[in-house]
This record gives C-alpha cells, structure tokens and sequence, in this order.
C-alpha cells in the first residue's frame, strides 16, 4: 500500500512538473521542451572560445553582456550527428540551480528555437522506461494535437557537466 502511494505522489510531482509553459525547439527532426522558468534568454548563434580538455559537447564559454558562461552542444550531448549551424541555430541560455548556490547560467545549442508551449497536466505522458536509461534527461512526453513533444528536466541535462568547469566560468 505505501508503494502505491509513493507511486501516486511521483505522478503527481511529474503532471506538476509538465503541466505549463515550455519553450520548444528543434534538434534533428524532433522536438523538445523545456520549462519556460528555467529559460533565461535565447540569442543567436555566436563565436564560442574553446576551452582544452573539455568533453566533445561543450563547445566553450562565450561573454554575455560581461559574463561568462559555457556553452554546450545539444546535438553532441545526445549522441547525435553534428550539423553545421544556420542562420536558425540558436543558443538557449538556462538557469540551472546548484544546491547551496546561487543559479548557474549555461548556454544551450539547438537547432531552431520554434514557439512557447502550454501543457496540460492531461497532456503530460511519463517518459517510456527505456527512454530514461542514458541520465533521466528526459522527464515526460506533452501529447500535443499532432505531435509529441520531448520534455527535458535540463537539471539533469546540465547536471553532469564538470561543476569546477561550472564554479570557473560563473
């Protein structure tokens, strides 16, 4: 009985999760959201200086109005096929917190940035098992009219960068 109420708990802290305002973008052919609140700015593609020994996926840090923050590629970061950026591709800038520390600014490249979406906790599907293997990166599915979108939990997205990598560059 107490594992049927932890299980509804999650449920509920997930459809609370989904339901909102999510920024949806493009990598590949597929679309992804992530929560609205997490999203500090998106700015076009820019020149990012490479940092040494860094994973593939971390492109560099690049100086916004003075401040410095690194920039990872959502493309290398879920395995996918590097593309040559267009005049599309865009750099999502996030807040990701750190516990005990102030939020952590960390730029996101994706393909095209597309619009802002509503999702209703009726709207929200929990990730399928499998989908969840490689970091729980992904925290649900918004069944949308005619297509599915991708929910990310960018915590967890961000959450496996370097954090001396993170703590240099804040």
């Amino acid at each position: 009985m107490n594992g049927t109420i932890e299980n509804k708990g999650k449920a509920l802290a997930a459809a609370a999760f989904a339901a909102g305002k999510f920024l949806s973008f493009y990598l590949s052919k597929e679309e992804y959201g992530i929560a609205i609140l997490k999203v500090r700015e998106i700015i076009g593609m820019v020149d990012v200086t490479p940092l040494p020994r860094t994973p593939d996926f971390v492109r560099g840090v690049i100086n916004l109005r003075g401040k410095i923050i690194p920039v990872i590629d959502l493309r290398l970061k879920f395995g996918m096929e590097p593309t040559d950026y267009t005049n599309e591709t865009c750099i999502v800038v996030v807040d990701v917190g750190r516990e005990g520390e102030s939020a952590v600014q960390v730029g996101c490249i994706v393909d095209t940035v597309s619009e802002v979406l509503t999702v209703e906790s009726e709207q929200f599907e929990t990730a399928p098992r499998c989908a969840n293997a490689a970091g729980d990166y992904i925290a649900g599915l918004g069944k949308l009219k005619d297509r599915v979108l991708i929910l990310l939990d960018i915590e967890k997205v961000i959450g496996d960068l370097n954090p001396a990598l993170l703590g240099q560059v804040a």
